[in-house]
């Protein structure tokens, strides 16, 4: 079915360019205007019935179209039917799909592959032809910009979503500077410490504020808070060793968090393990 319609004018004719799975048709109808002497179904019939353009047509066909007839393009080539060859007995035929007429008020006509709606220009004019391929040409590449366009635009909107969904998970995930306050509580185990450090929340307080959950706080924690939670558990032994007091170390660990967490949500290493 056809895709998209577009205009060009060739020598003061406007002509339709259509889609047909993916590839462009030029209406044959409206090129023939070119010849405004004559009818257009009469200018393309003219054009069909000789021996050369039934060659062209058919070296088409053999190329393009696996279910060619080839029986049939030899009848026509003999001389049945070529007398005043049209569009729908070649089609009739030779089951050929490089052409085809299309009824309809608006839009409507004769159409043809652009390979053979250039052969087409030829016939009608050197000249014809040259500003066809001219315009075929541009229109072509204002559609190729316009995609481009579109490719962009989804591009920059694609990485303003992505900031958009890693800045909330940085402002979810990266730890919160512990406030004075916590830093002034003495905290019943080291397991509380950390939690606080990196979670910015004891574990009892974890339950309270999560009644439907099932488990503890570590059970819902990210790989990225899994891995700096390991990390602080080595520095906090270390700290503990070297004599620091516990709202010193809780601050120190926070550092720790902090630091480590922006580094590993921008990690492309962590990326690749989930």
């Amino acid at each position: 079915m056809a895709k998209s319609t577009s205009k060009i004018i060739v020598s003061n004719t406007e002509i339709t360019v259509t889609q047909l799975d993916n590839e462009d048709y030029i209406s044959l109808t409206d090129m023939a205007g070119y010849k405004d002497n004559l009818e257009a179904r009469i200018v393309v019939s003219n054009w069909m019935s000789t021996h050369y353009t039934v060659d062209f047509l058919a070296v088409w066909e053999q190329v393009n179209n696996p279910n060619f007839n080839r029986m049939g393009f030899h009848t026509v080539r003999n001389g049945e039917g070529r007398l005043f060859l049209t569009p729908k007995r070649w089609v009739e035929m030779t089951n050929a799909i490089g052409i085809f007429s299309k009824s309809g008020r608006y839009g409507g006509g004769i159409f043809a592959h652009k390979d053979i709606a250039f052969e087409f220009g030829t016939w009608l004019s050197a000249e014809f032809k040259y500003f066809l391929i001219r315009e075929f040409q541009r229109l072509k590449d204002d559609e190729n910009n316009r995609l481009k366009l579109e490719w962009n635009l989804q591009r920059t909107l694609a990485k303003v979503n992505y900031h958009i969904h890693t800045d909330a998970i940085k402002e979810n995930l990266i730890p919160q500077k512990i406030t004075s306050k916590q830093a002034s509580f003495v905290y019943a185990n080291e397991a509380d410490l950390l939690n606080v450090a990196l979670f910015g929340t004891t574990a009892k307080e974890w339950r309270e504020t999560n009644p439907d959950k099932n488990g503890n706080l570590r059970d819902y924690a990210t790989l990225e808070q899994l891995v700096v939670l390991s990390n602080m558990e080595s520095i906090n032994a270390l700290l503990i060793r070297q004599g620091l007091p516990q709202n010193e170390r809780l601050i120190e660990l926070n550092k720790v968090a902090i630091t480590q967490m922006k580094s590993l949500l921008e990690s492309n290493s962590m990326k690749k393990l989930k």
